[in-house]
């Protein structure tokens, strides 16, 4: 069966978190980048906060959502994208060390001060470049195909997945408990930067 007009829940799941995840990480580089224009001292309440949302709602959630059946299931019915998807695969199970890297460097710059805070400016630029360019691939190189190669019944399949997913965390609060966090980061984030929302 032709899913050309059928609409997949889970394709707009994928790209509000998307969403989500960008306005994160732009308060991440407003953070780094005010600071290192020697505005007043940083909140790192924030800054924990945004690494807090980072290692547990991509890294938990979203991630294994996209592994274990949007992109397996792609794999069952078409190759083309094989090398993409691993890469993509691998670029999750490194996302979490990469994060843990950004931890390491905050406590140091929160310990040893000024000469700490280059290096925690780098490891921050660098995992935005990451993880932009991981979503773009994502949004520009997986969906595309996705759309044409998977049938209703498939997208049924997924979004199903998806559904129980955010059912779970439902469930537990735990999905409350990340929206709040995520209202928490974007709306200190541009108190501090002194920009506006950016949702």
């Amino acid at each position: 069966m032709c899913a050309r007009n059928f609409h997949p829940i889970s394709i707009d799941i994928i790209q509000q978190e998307h969403q989500h995840l960008s306005a994160v990480i732009q308060t991440m580089l407003e953070f780094v980048r005010s600071t290192d224009k020697g505005d007043a001292p940083p909140d790192l309440k924030l800054f924990r906060a945004i690494l807090f949302y980072i290692s547990e709602y991509p890294e938990k959630v979203h991630h294994p959502k996209e592994d274990k059946f949007l992109f397996s299931k792609i794999k069952e019915r078409t190759h083309q994208l094989d090398n993409v998807l691993d890469a993509l695969i691998e670029q999750h199970g490194n996302g979490e060390c990469l994060v843990r890297n950004l931890h390491n460097a905050l406590l140091k710059y929160e310990f040893c001060g000024a000469p700490a805070f280059p290096h925690f400016r780098d490891l921050a630029e660098q995992y935005a470049l990451f993880y932009y360019a991981h979503m773009h691939a994502e949004e520009n190189d997986v969906l595309p195909v996705a759309k044409l190669v998977l049938n209703v019944t498939d997208w049924q399949e997924v979004d199903q997945a998806f559904m129980e997913n955010r059912h779970q965390l439902d469930d537990t609060g735990e999905r409350y408990r990340y929206e709040q966090l995520f209202s928490y980061i974007v709306s200190n984030g541009s108190i501090a930067a002194g920009a506006p929302d950016p949702l």
